[in-house]
């Protein structure tokens, strides 16, 4: 078996291999095929798809090539999935064993040792940091969040309400969709959730005020909602990092004050690290802002294939709260162990950890475009009628640049015109905008940035005309 893996992994190597870089379709027929193919994609769903994008099976680290044979910068990743790129030479080989098993799903009454093995590595990870402890295991980051508020809600009964920030992202189930601070996400869905929304870290008002001040203003705004519905909130929703609101950021200060509420007056504290998860300067975001200590609930999910919801002893749930047919995919268990592995192992965080470092020269390349090209990267529109000047954000592998001011239909329309340069972003934020990029930070080579880039600037300058 062993030979027989390796083998087609070295098949899948020497094909990826000859992907080298960017280019258009192979043949004028095979783009008129690959037309045929999106409107039947388009047909099955009931709606055209938002990119063009219909994968041909296999890429070479940061670049994936198109079912038309054209060949781009994957710098989303499936929304940050693929954090290995694509046709990783060990993820490909753990997939193909994944595959040789006797099934093809596990759940949770029946499954096999692989979950089981991966539930065991991320919570001995997640120990070396956090008092968290158990893990179970799901198909989908938002059926981890699902569990995650049963967990909560059952510990804390009869509290039915929730704390989110302003402009978060849970899912799209119908609990979730509640949730998440985008009105469009749930409309015609009976609302039922109770909700109350906290303004996020909003860097310009703590500098205008003082960050003690703004400090204690954003307790103040907590202690409003604890005080209106007392023993009423059952968790407080964490986004270290947010990731869809616009990959925004917050000093430690200022989420341990209001972690700190939340201990006094028995509120879980939920790190939602789904997005975020492996992309800060430590593996943990809570490890990066050493808030560890504080998380009674956790859910990760996108590049570790596997979702899981995970807790404190104190957390731990009665028997039939948490079940269900599928926990996942026998071959997404291996890759995920894979993944959990490599990471562990690699060069990727600390201070001078690959992701800073990433981050600094991606950082880097947007100042040099907007120094070329000043008039695409006018000041950023704030709410409130403020502006900054501030064009580069994110954390580590989360990256985002704001041109034209954030506006969204311009923004909208870069995404799709930095597509057809060869180079796959997407957008984050609710105004202001960004274009986001969640790129395969281990196996980007810093000194593709300028190739990359080439590509953004083509694509800003159609937006800009």
């Amino acid at each position: 078996m062993k030979a027989a893996i390796a083998t087609i992994a070295g098949e899948v190597k020497a094909a990826s291999a000859k992907i080298t870089g960017v280019r258009g379709p192979t043949s004028p027929q095979a783009r008129q095929d690959y037309e045929g193919l999106m409107a039947k994609a388009a047909d099955v769903r009931g709606r055209a798809l938002l990119y063009p994008y219909l994968g041909s099976g296999v890429g070479n680290g940061a670049l994936v090539e198109l079912a038309d044979g054209s060949v781009k910068w994957d710098m989303i990743c499936g929304i940050g999935v693929h954090f290995f790129g694509h046709s990783h030479p060990e993820l490909v080989q753990a997939g193909l064993r994944g595959a040789m098993g006797d099934t093809c799903m596990q759940g949770n009454l029946q499954g096999n040792n692989d979950q089981y093995e991966f539930a065991q590595t991320l919570t001995r990870l997640a120990k070396r940091n956090s008092r968290l402890a158990h893990a179970y295991l799901a198909t989908s980051g938002c059926m981890a969040n699902e569990n995650a508020i049963k967990v909560c809600y059952q510990k804390h009964a009869p509290a039915s309400r929730v704390i989110a920030f302003k402009d978060c992202f849970m899912g799209r189930s119908v609990t979730m969709s509640q949730i998440g601070d985008a009105a469009a996400n749930r409309m015609g869905i009976p609302l039922s959730t109770q909700v109350d929304y906290m303004p996020f870290f909003d860097p310009e008002a703590a500098q205008r005020m003082g960050l003690a001040r703004y400090t204690d203003l954003s307790v103040w705004h907590l202690m409003q909602y604890i005080e209106r519905y007392p023993k009423q909130h059952a968790c407080f929703i964490f986004e270290l990092v947010q990731g869809e609101g616009g990959f925004n950021v917050a000093p430690r200060e200022w989420l341990k004050a209001l972690m700190d509420v939340c201990k006094a007056h028995h509120i879980a504290v939920w790190d939602d690290e789904i997005q975020t998860f492996g992309r800060t300067e430590q593996m943990f975001a809570y490890e990066t802002l050493d808030l560890g200590q504080y998380v009674d609930v956790f859910c990760v999910g996108k590049m570790t294939q596997v979702c899981a919801t995970m807790w404190t002893p104190e957390y731990n749930p009665g028997p039939g709260l948490l079940s269900g047919t599928f926990t996942g995919g026998s071959t997404p268990f291996l890759i995920g162990q894979r993944v959990l592995e490599m990471l562990e192992r690699g060069d990727l965080y600390g201070p001078l950890g690959k992701a800073a470092r990433l981050h600094a020269s991606f950082a880097q390349q947007v100042k040099n475009l907007a120094a070329n090209h000043p008039e695409w990267f006018p000041p950023v529109q704030l709410p409130l009628g403020h502006t900054t000047k501030e064009i580069v954000g994110g954390r580590g592998g989360m990256m985002r640049f704001t041109p034209f001011g954030g506006n969204k239909d311009k923004i909208m329309k870069a995404c799709k015109t930095m597509f057809d340069e060869g180079v796959i972003v997407f957008y984050c934020g609710h105004g202001p905008y960004h274009i986001r990029m969640l790129p395969p930070v281990p196996v980007f080579n810093e000194a593709d940035w300028p190739k990359v880039f080439e590509c953004v600037e083509r694509g800003l300058a159609k937006a800009a005309g």
